[in-house]
């Protein structure tokens, strides 16, 4: 398949050994997170490649059928049982392993890569990470939720993947009782994720991304 387009920003100019791939939520682009690579200050050791994909644009139902970058159609927005397109959302699971592929193919190891998620690119990555047949460095997820916990059929390669969920606690679109869902999903597959909300809504925040920071270079050390 082909890759999706994506940006791309390296913290150094070569010895690239590390890469995150981040998808971005609902109506966004890749662009999104690009200004937050320079926030999160990572020491000049660090070699890490940001890849930021632009999700496909395709008619999303909730919003009345108008056509925007979307990971997967949402049918309905009825509490946590919202209704998705699950064949999309699995398609763009296949786009995720096709972009870790490519980094594999560049020489970038496995172990090496992080998958990181925002809303609606979050609810990709939980099936992308726990179900990659081979071991990846870790799994980020913010302001989202776990639509596929209860049909996922886990990779044994990711049993022990360092997994942190961050959430906000004003969140209005995901709320935070949808991120603390997915802590308890996680931990029923036998997971030992960290956690931490912030008083802010479905955004990014400072101390968040202090935090992200930090455990980057925790997983990625």
């Amino acid at each position: 398949m082909s890759l999706l387009p994506c940006e791309i920003v390296e913290t150094q100019t070569q010895n690239i050994n590390a890469c995150v791939i981040w998808l971005h939520g609902l109506g966004a682009s890749g662009h999104d997170f690009v200004p937050v690579v320079s926030e999160l200050r990572l020491p000049e050791s660090m070699a890490v490649r940001f890849v930021f994909p632009h999700a496909p644009a395709i008619p999303v139902t909730i919003n009345g059928g108008m056509v925007m970058p979307a990971w997967y159609d949402i049918l309905t927005l009825a509490g946590a049982e919202r209704q998705l397109d699950t064949a999309q959302l699995m398609a763009s699971v296949d786009a995720v392993a096709a972009l870790i592929a490519d980094q594999r193919k560049k020489g970038i190891a496995s172990e090496r890569i992080v998958l990181a998620g925002f809303s609606q690119g979050g609810a990709v990555v939980y099936q992308s990470a726990l179900t990659y047949a081979e071991p990846l460095a870790g799994l980020m997820t913010m302001s989202t939720y776990f639509p596929t916990s209860e049909t996922l059929v886990p990779s044994s390669a990711n049993a022990s993947l360092p997994i942190h969920v961050f959430h906000g606690s004003r969140d209005p679109m995901v709320p935070e009782s949808m991120g603390l869902d997915a802590l308890t999903a996680l931990k029923a597959l036998g997971h030992e994720p960290e956690y931490k909300s912030y008083a802010m809504e479905h955004e990014l925040c400072l101390e968040e991304i202090q935090d992200i920071s930090s455990w980057l270079q925790r997983v990625l050390a």
